[in-house]
This record gives C-alpha cells, structure tokens and sequence, in this order.
C-alpha cells in the first residue's frame, strides 16, 4: 500500500476501524449473513491493470455501443438525434456551471440564478404559458407532477391519460397514481391519434386533468384545442406533453387552451448520452403558478436598484414550509437547462422554425421513400411531425430487420410491438435535421434487402 499514496484505506486504517467497532477481522462485520448465501472463493474478474491498459480496456468495451458517430441512426422513441451546437459543451464546461449544484445562497450565484431565469423565460415563450419552473428531472416525471398538480387542485381523483402518450411516461403516471390514490384511465386511439369522441365517453365530474402528448408516441399531431374545449367543460386540466422543436412551426399549446405544459428538452442541444440524462420542462398558467413542483427563480432589483436573481415561491419540502410543500422534488437539472438556454439563444426564433422545417420536410421525404419499399406501408393517415410508423410485410420481424439494418451501420427504427402488441410487425422511424436524402436513400435500399 505504500507505494500507492492516494489509496487512503491502508492495513492500518482497517485495524484501527475495527478496533473502535470491537470486532477481531472484517470477517466478523459479516458473521450476521448465512454462510450458505455468501460467496466464497474469488470472483471471475479480471487481473489488476494499469492506467493505460485500463484506459484502453475501457475504450475497447465502450467501442461495442452503436453510437451515432459510427452509425446513422433513425431511432427516436423519446431520445432524439439531433445537432448539438458546439458553443453549448464549450459554455457547460466553464467550472462556475460545471461544478454548480444548488443556489441555496443567491447572493452569490448570481450567474447560474440568471441562467436558469433565461430557461424560464425561453420556455414560457415556447410553450405560450404564463410561468416555468427551473426544469424538471426529465419529460416522464414532469407529465406525472402535472397530473398531481391537477388532482390537487381540482380536488378530484382521476387521471384521463391518451394511450397515444410514451408508455414509460404512462407508466410513471401510473406509479405517481398509485401513491396519490387516483385512478388513472386511458383513451384509445384510431389512425394514428386519439378519437376525440373516446375522451368525451370517459370524462366525468371526477375528471381532474386530461394528459395529452403531441407530438405523440408514433409522431401524430393531436388534437389539443379540442381535448381543451372537453376538459374544460367537465372542469378538468388540460395537461400537454410536447416536443420543444416542434413548436419551432406548431402552435404554441398554451395557446391552444392547455393549463400546463411539460416536456423533455433533450431535443434542444442535450447530446443523447446513450439515454440519458435529460432535462424536463414545467410550465403553468398564472392560476396554477404557487401549486408548480420544483424551483422558480425571480428576477428582481437590490436595494441601489441594480437588477438581481432570488429563489421564490418556495414550499418545497427540504425548506421550513414542508407540511405545504408541492412536491417532493427538491431539486433541477440545471446544467442541462444551461444547454437548452443556450441552443435557444444560438438558434433564435428563425433558427427553431427552421430546424423545425428541416424535421418535418426530411420525416415526410423519408415516410414517403420507405412506403414505396415492396411491402411496406404507412401505417396511420394522421399528420406528423418527425416520426412516423411503417407496417413491414407480413410476417416481417422489426426485431430481425434491425439487426441486419445494424450489420449494414444503420441503426433502425423502434420496434412498436414491445409496447402495443396490436402493432406488432410495426416499426417507429425518427427522422431529424441531422439525416441527410442520401442516408435515407441507404434506408430504403437495406430496409428492401432485409426483409
């Protein structure tokens, strides 16, 4: 041990820690555990190894991923292969950010106070919403707050959930539900989207808040005004989940009648990271502003009238009002909110409508080429933004299709049957700005060769 100065657990260190807790050997620490459970011998793993054969280990291990770098991806499903902006991991690596956890003093984080206040700002001019929190842990939790925020404040217990929502989102919905007590009940969908005529068969008076997601799973444009109108007339939320870069060319849903508005925005320059992590988005109407979930920051002016950033509207539940906090989430993503804010402010309002373009005229271009393969079809008529799903040939296997499309250096589209089992023979295909004609050209040959 002595030749490895920076390893602080010595012979020495061990003897006099179990010397101050009475017991003879580290054997002794474990004796509580059944001999017959516990391992014994030495564990199939590899020798010790240096710095550099370890670096090169790991990069060796690491070099198995399908990353996009190597491969063309066309795989969407919550997690999006877009264009990160150089500038953003310049800017984020900067120590005051990077190393940056918590404003709990804000007389002297200024500067990451003010960064979050331009996420706010940005998010509020997206989404059409009056008020944004600092951000959330990611879309799925965000879009599960909402519908405890709307049960709360309705006072009433059931969850209208479309079906056409991201499973996992839906399944955090429900286990929020389960602890809250609320009923969670689903609407099914018809070509694509949700029938509207379904949501009205299932409101209620019990109704506490309609959850909708457009774009939806399989990219559809929902019908938001009209899930509004609903709701509305039965006294429920209306709660949308939306995609940030669509809303560079779709109406912003606060406008369109929505009480709250939540998302991910690992589209806006957050790199996929092989899945994470993210960021959620959280914005409200002024009337639902003090029952918001997480942090808020607020611009104001010192005592010589200079402009500054202060945490308001606490109760959140590590703070002294914790028998009237909103929620249990005490914290935001914030240096990941730090790359939305600054893709947004590269980008500028042409720049979103222009990168929204670019997703839905490549998606279209791409729906379009790989619907004339022999035997494939568009599955669902509903507009879209940039997904899409292909009904393969009968008795196609998306799973079999991927992995020859994987041989060829493109990774495919998303096999739906994992999630709804009536779409089975279903693949979900993600076409972003990144994507060029001649990679979705190369799509459409192997995707032929394959089948």
């Amino acid at each position: 041990m002595k030749s490895h100065r920076y390893i602080p657990m010595t012979a020495q260190n061990e003897a006099d820690m179990l010397a101050v807790i009475g017991a003879s050997s580290v054997e002794e620490l474990f004796k509580d555990i059944p001999a017959s459970v516990r391992y014994e011998g030495t564990m199939p793993m590899s020798g010790m190894l240096d710095e550099y054969a370890l670096t090169r280990h790991l990069s060796i291990l690491a070099g198995r991923n399908a990353d996009t770098d190597r491969y063309t991806s066309f795989l969407g499903a919550g997690i999006y292969d877009h264009h990160v902006p150089s500038v953003i991991n310049h800017v984020i690596s900067r120590s005051e950010f990077y190393t940056a956890y918590t404003p709990y003093q804000p007389e002297i984080s200024q500067g990451e106070l003010q960064a979050i206040f331009e996420f706010q700002s940005y998010i509020c001019e997206l989404t059409g919403m009056a008020v944004a929190n600092a951000s959330m842990y990611d879309g799925a939790t965000a879009l599960a707050e909402a519908a405890s925020l709307a049960a709360s404040a309705t006072r009433r217990n059931k969850i209208v959930a479309f079906s056409t929502i991201h499973p996992e989102s839906r399944a955090v919905v429900r286990s929020y539900a389960r602890g809250l007590n609320l009923e969670v009940v689903e609407v099914a969908y018809g070509d694509g989207v949700t029938d509207i005529s379904a949501l009205a068969d299932v409101l209620d008076n019990d109704t506490a808040a309609v959850l909708v997601q457009s774009p939806n799973f399989f990219g559809g444009i929902e019908g938001i005004r009209a899930a509004a109108e609903l709701a509305h007339e039965h006294g429920a939320l209306l709660v949308v989940s939306t995609n940030p870069i669509s809303l560079g060319l779709l109406e912003a849903p606060g406008k369109l009648g929505a009480d709250i508005v939540v998302g991910d925005a690992q589209p806006l320059g957050i790199s996929m990271s092989l899945g994470g992590p993210t960021c959620g988005f959280f914005a409200v109407s002024q009337a639902q502003m003090r029952r918001m979930p997480g942090r808020i920051v607020g611009q104001t002016t010192d005592r010589n009238g200079k402009r500054g950033f202060v945490l308001t509207l606490q109760t959140r539940e590590q703070h002294i009002r914790r028998d009237k906090a909103t929620s249990n989430i005490c914290s935001n993503q914030a240096l990941l909110a730090l790359c939305a804010s600054v893709y947004l402010s590269v980008m500028g309002k042409q720049g979103m409508v222009d990168v929204s373009g670019l997703n839905v005229q490549k998606a279209h271009y791409a729906a379009t080429t790989i619907a004339a393969v022999k035997g494939c079809t568009l599955a669902f008529a509903a507009p879209f933004f940039n997904e899409f799903v292909i009904r393969l040939p009968e008795g196609a296997s998306a799973s079999a299709v991927n992995s020859k499309l994987l041989e060829k250096g493109i990774i495919g589209g998303y096999d739906l049957g994992l999630s709804y089992p009536e779409l089975s023979g279903h693949m979900l295909f993600a076409v972003t700005e990144k994507r060029t004609k001649a990679e979705i050209d190369q799509l459409a040959i192997e995707l032929e060769a394959s089948l």
